[in-house]
């Protein structure tokens, strides 16, 4: 029996226990796709990779938005010159988070938002420390590897991509 028979079978008994029959369970060996759970997460796949790639686009548009225009307004941005390099920084996570967001050329855009994750935990944080929950990395080296995902498994069914191949 598959979860979805055993399940509304056990609710029943539990809801009234006064019944003495016993239930039984047989234990099938199920492989992936078999429960309704399994089908159901792998249907919505694509579509989690979208929003995974729209989250990732609106974060780093925040961060761009944050050292470029003052807004939101982060202390630590306050001066930012535009040819410093946190300015360059900021115009790479202003360009990359809104192409990434929209889902245009997302494999190029992903790949290089890697590259730039990367450098900046190595250059910014790895000297600090070697764990990322010490150094205050753990933001970039997600970003390096969500990135890296991105530009191998493209931007998913709710992009500008997906509309242009249409």
């Amino acid at each position: 029996m598959l979860l979805c028979e055993v399940l509304p079978i056990l609710l029943r008994r539990l809801a009234f226990p006064s019944s003495r029959e016993a239930i039984r369970i047989e234990c099938v060996k199920q492989t992936p796709g078999e429960t309704v759970m399994n089908e159901t997460l792998a249907a919505w796949a694509p579509r989690a990779l979208s929003v995974l790639r729209i989250f990732t686009g609106l974060e780093l548009l925040d961060h761009g938005l944050a050292k470029l225009f003052g807004f939101p307004v982060v202390p630590s941005f306050a001066n930012i010159q535009i040819n410093s390099l946190l300015g360059a920084s900021g115009v790479i996570e202003l360009i990359g988070g809104l192409l990434l967001t929209i889902g245009l050329f997302t494999r190029p855009v992903a790949f290089i938002l890697s590259g730039f994750a990367a450098v900046g935990y190595f250059m910014t944080h790895a000297p600090r420390a070697f764990y990322p929950v010490v150094n205050g990395g753990d933001y970039v080296a997600l970003l390096c590897f969500v990135a890296l995902y991105l530009a191998c498994a493209g931007g998913g069914p709710w992009s500008a991509d997906a509309m242009m191949r249409k």
